[in-house]
């Protein structure tokens, strides 16, 4: 469903991405990880326009999008929920929903009603300002107000930045959850445990490169990827 090619993008003089390739089949939850500074952010931003890629090809559906603009790339179902959530604070939980689907012109009850039922607490909050919400919470919102975009793909930077491990669990069960629905997932994870549990395949990014790839139980159990990412010791 969305191909990357030889990938390049820099920042001024310093190359972020360097000819990076992966596939992220429809269906699947695919997830990069690696340490702050690998590039990881920056992949799925130049996938939806916001960053420029240097040479390389993008391809979602089989269609280049690679200079495209932003809107057109999301119109064409691929949808990115920013780290550090970015919802509008003055606004009540209910006006960001609908502002996901600023595009459509069609009616949003039923997708508004799959959200409640994903995310029962952004149903009693619905008439709640988006700034009084928890860190939880609003990051429920950020995915809810991706998803009425009614993505083909979801891409999710961080989605765990900064919350509880109770909540972390169930943000990542929602990402299974919207996956069994037949949701597309690139996600972006410190949390390495975490992201690897629920993803079919798994890439290690380090230093602008893929260095590792497999499935998340392959990756999991690999000694290097333990050491690395999830604060175990190699095998002596």
């Amino acid at each position: 469903m969305l191909k990357f090619e030889n990938l390049c993008v820099s920042y001024g003089g310093i190359q972020a991405v360097k000819n990076v390739s992966f596939d992220v089949p429809e269906g699947k939850i695919v997830t990069l990880i690696g340490a702050n500074g690998a590039g990881k952010s920056t992949i799925l931003r130049s996938a939806v326009g916001l960053v420029k890629a240097q040479s390389g090809s993008i391809k979602f559906g089989g269609e280049e999008v690679v200079g495209l603009s932003s809107d057109k790339i999301v119109e064409k179902g691929l949808t990115l929920v920013p780290e550090g959530r970015r919802v509008f604070p003055n606004l009540t939980v209910l006006e960001n929903l609908k502002i996901g689907a600023y595009m459509r012109d069609d009616d949003l009850d039923d997708d508004l009603n799959w959200i409640y039922d994903l995310f029962p607490r952004l149903k009693e909050r619905h008439w709640q300002m988006a700034g009084t919400l928890s860190g939880g919470e609003q990051q429920m919102l950020a995915v809810g107000r991706a998803l009425m975009c009614k993505p083909k793909l979801l891409m999710m930077d961080e989605p765990s930045l900064g919350l509880a491990p109770l909540v972390v669990q169930g943000i990542f069960d929602i990402i299974k959850e919207i996956n069994k629905q037949g949701m597309t997932v690139l996600l972006i994870e410190q949390n390495a445990n975490q992201a690897l549990k629920c993803a079919d395949i798994g890439y290690v990014i380090e230093t602008g490169n893929i260095t590792l790839s497999g499935s998340g139980r392959e990756l999991l159990e690999n000694e290097a990827v333990k050491a690395a990412y999830l604060g175990k010791s190699r095998k002596n």
